[in-house]
């Protein structure tokens, strides 16, 4: 780690507003500069991140406790590291004292990260406006091995600072107006995804989920001491909130996983992932996860993907696509 860097997952990090947070800056919208550079960063995929994340998305696939087709050798989960990118802010700012929204996040998955792998963050925010009254900026970043080879890329979106409650049930017909709807609605006899013989209408899934409050803490940092909405009642209450939310970094780690688990290896080196978020879940709240196919490629599969709550709204919603494996390229 160089004297610039700042370890995002080191627990013993006691995240004390009066010193450690000292010289950081308020998270306002006024005190952006664009562009603005964050990080570097290092973190380490050691056994016990990979365990974490296991248990804060309840997904214990093998490839991750055990072995993996990459030569054999463990893997962290396909969005392991999509929460530290999201974090890297907190090298500028004070985390302790954010109260805002993820409103989107993109991320691109090239490589898959490495068992004890030590693997340096960098992100820069690139560009900030108004909307609806709200400050939003645009962070991109990149997360890249110790061999220098590309793991993720990320883009995402978020009101920096807000009152969660104000604007967390507002929702929207649409994820985008300009990007094309999804629903999530699917014919009731549609096929099951076939990953051998990929068509057009198919459904990915169901995952079904529901973060529990010590799921959504564990996933927000509280073993670091960070004080947020998902993590703590009377922030989140202070918020607007009846009870903390799940971060929607989480929901789109159970998208990723339900990509994962239908592509295997080929989604680990080759996938993408677009989500807006447009509705909060609280902890405890059950969620179905699911897909469609909308289009298949020579090389690739184009799809649909959604989380629906249990009231039947979409908390989240947005757009993947994965490669063919070998196998299956025309």
């Amino acid at each position: 780690m160089t004297a610039g860097d700042r370890d995002l997952t080191d627990p013993t990090r006691a995240r004390d507003v009066d010193d450690l947070e000292a010289g950081l800056k308020e998270p306002e919208f006024e005190n952006l500069s664009i562009p603005e550079k964050l990080g570097p960063a290092t973190v380490v995929v050691d056994d016990h991140k990979i365990k974490r994340f296991a248990f804060t998305q309840d997904d214990h696939h093998p490839w991750h406790l055990e072995a993996s087709p990459f030569d054999g050798r463990r893997i962290g989960h396909a969005s392991l590291l999509g929460n530290d990118l999201v974090q890297l802010f907190t090298t500028v700012y004070a985390a302790s004292r954010v109260v805002g929204l993820h409103t989107e996040e993109q991320l691109w998955f090239d490589s898959p990260a490495f068992l004890d792998e030590e693997v340096t963050l960098a992100g820069t925010y690139t560009e900030a406006y108004e909307r609806r009254g709200q400050g939003y900026v645009v962070m991109e970043a990149t997360a890249t091995g110790a061999d220098g080879r590309n793991i993720l890329r990320h883009r995402g979106v978020e009101i920096l600072r807000t009152r969660p409650g104000d604007v967390a049930g507002r929702g929207s017909a649409s994820p985008a107006e300009a990007d094309e709807r999804v629903t999530g609605d699917v014919a009731a006899d549609a096929p099951a995804f076939d990953a051998a013989r990929p068509a057009v209408g198919q459904v990915l899934g169901p995952l079904d989920k529901s973060f529990t409050t010590e799921q959504a803490a564990v996933f927000s940092r509280i073993g670091e001491y960070v004080r947020n909405i998902h993590n703590d009642l009377d922030l989140a209450r202070a918020g607007g909130l009846r009870v903390p939310i799940v971060q929607g970094q989480q929901q789109f780690g159970a998208i990723a996983e339900l990509l994962s688990r239908s592509f295997g290896a080929a989604f680990f080196a080759g996938g993408w992932l677009r989500v807006k978020f447009l509705k909060t879940v609280d902890v405890h709240e059950s969620i179905r996860i699911a897909g469609v196919v909308t289009d298949v490629g020579e090389d690739r599969v184009e799809m649909q993907v959604w989380v629906r709550r249990a009231d039947g709204a979409l908390s989240a919603a947005g757009w993947a696509s994965a490669p063919l494996p070998d196998t299956n390229r025309k």
